[in-house]
């Protein structure tokens, strides 16, 4: 599919279809906004865009100090420019012919089709309308605590992942991604508002150029640095995932919002294998690592319909958003930013604010597992009485 300034040659969806990206000449980077309000302050409208572990040990692949790309491993990024709704007939076309067309690709499961570049407020991607059309249910959105509504009903999420099923972390130019065997039922989770079990597929995150955004959903207009996806799909209704992205229960993601504090132990891990993989297309072996320990100890969620928070934005996902944030330092936030839109021997430009606008929650009721009445008895204290109790 060519875009303004590469050149896609799409064998399937992005969102886990065999994907084939060659070349990105997009602009420079231009500076940041810099006024955006972070977690504790009311937020002004964001320049956003962007939808996307204890233990652990991983190996370099290919040459000493550098990643593995090379045959099989085409890697996703490219374009600069936004995709029209018309296009979407041609991305079913390529859904349609993806199962035919899958040799000597990799198959990428977070749905981005551009390499991720900031000028001055938002990624061309965003700079003009991009809807789907009778689209009712786009994500990201804005959690209002006091709107939500406490369903007695919901389940407790259980979740069971085996650190064996780790494979990869690929840096597919547009984040990073922490890849699973999904062939069997090792790593799941069930329960809470889903009605079947959906298989572990990758993880990844979202974040800013500083500690201000970064978090693609927001809380009563307050962000976070950072968030993390866990992407899982419906393997009891659909064979595959590529199916599964299509239906309205064919995903479940994991949001977990990241807020500055203490040195997170468990995604040391991860951090520390990040240097590998600075580079578009590159790709090391992973193995080992278990994601429960990057969720926080609360249980309490919220859960909406919504969307991929990247192109093609189908409306395939069950949104499970953690209440409770968990620490990492600023040395590790800094690790992600290090990171490449761009290729070994290409203009260097930093991953950084690869998040997508918010989007209008319509007519979707946010529920919430926990009960809300706490926050409102609060409001009715003494101002100097009252607790904190948002995230």
């Amino acid at each position: 599919m060519p875009t303004g300034n590469g050149e896609h040659a799409h064998t399937g969806n992005c969102c886990g279809c065999s994907t084939i990206v060659t070349g990105w000449n997009g602009g420079d980077v231009g500076p940041a906004l810099r006024k955006r309000c972070g977690p504790g302050r009311t937020a002004p409208t964001p320049p956003q865009a962007g939808a996307m572990a204890a233990g652990g040990r991983w190996r370099r692949g290919g040459r000493a100090g550098r990643g593995r790309s090379g045959p099989g491993r085409a890697g996703l990024g490219g374009g600069g420019s936004a995709m029209a709704p018309a296009m979407l007939p041609l991305l079913r076309r390529a859904w349609a012919a993806a199962a035919s067309s899958r040799r000597g690709t990799r198959r990428c499961s977070l749905g981005a089709c551009c390499s991720y570049r900031l000028r001055d407020a938002l990624h061309p991607l965003w700079q003009s309308p991009l809807t789907i059309p009778g689209g009712t249910r786009q994500s990201p959105i804005n959690i209002q605590w006091r709107d939500s509504v406490y369903d007695p009903f919901l389940k407790p999420l259980k979740i069971s992942y085996d650190p064996t099923t780790c494979l990869h972390i690929w840096n597919n130019g547009y984040s990073f991604l922490v890849e699973f065997d999904d062939s069997t039922d090792r790593s799941v989770i069930v329960g809470g508002p889903l009605e079947n079990q959906y298989r572990l597929k990758q993880f990844h995150f979202h974040w800013g150029a500083i500690n201000d955004w970064g978090s693609e959903h927001t809380v009563d207009s307050k962000f976070y640095p950072a968030e993390l996806h866990l992407v899982h799909w419906n393997a009891v209704e659909y064979p595959t995932f590529e199916e599964a992205v299509m239906e309205g229960n064919g995903l479940a993601v994991i949001g977990v919002f990241l807020k500055l504090g203490a040195r997170h132990e468990g995604l040391q891990t991860l951090v520390d294998a990040l240097p590998a993989v600075k580079h578009k297309d590159t790709v090391i072996e992973f193995d080992v690592f278990d994601p429960s320990c990057l969720l926080p100890s609360c249980p309490d969620y919220w859960t909406y319909a919504g969307s991929l928070t990247t192109p093609p934005l189908t409306e395939s996902v069950t949104w499970i958003i953690k209440k409770k944030p968990i620490e990492v330092d600023e040395d590790q936030l800094e690790a992600f930013r290090m990171l490449l839109f761009t290729s070994d021997g290409e203009e260097e430009k930093r991953m950084v604010d690869n998040f997508r606008p918010l989007q209008p929650l319509m007519d979707r009721t946010v529920r919430s597992s926990f009960q809300v009445r706490h926050l409102l008895d609060t409001e009715a204290q003494p101002q100097g009485h009252a607790e904190q109790v948002r995230p």
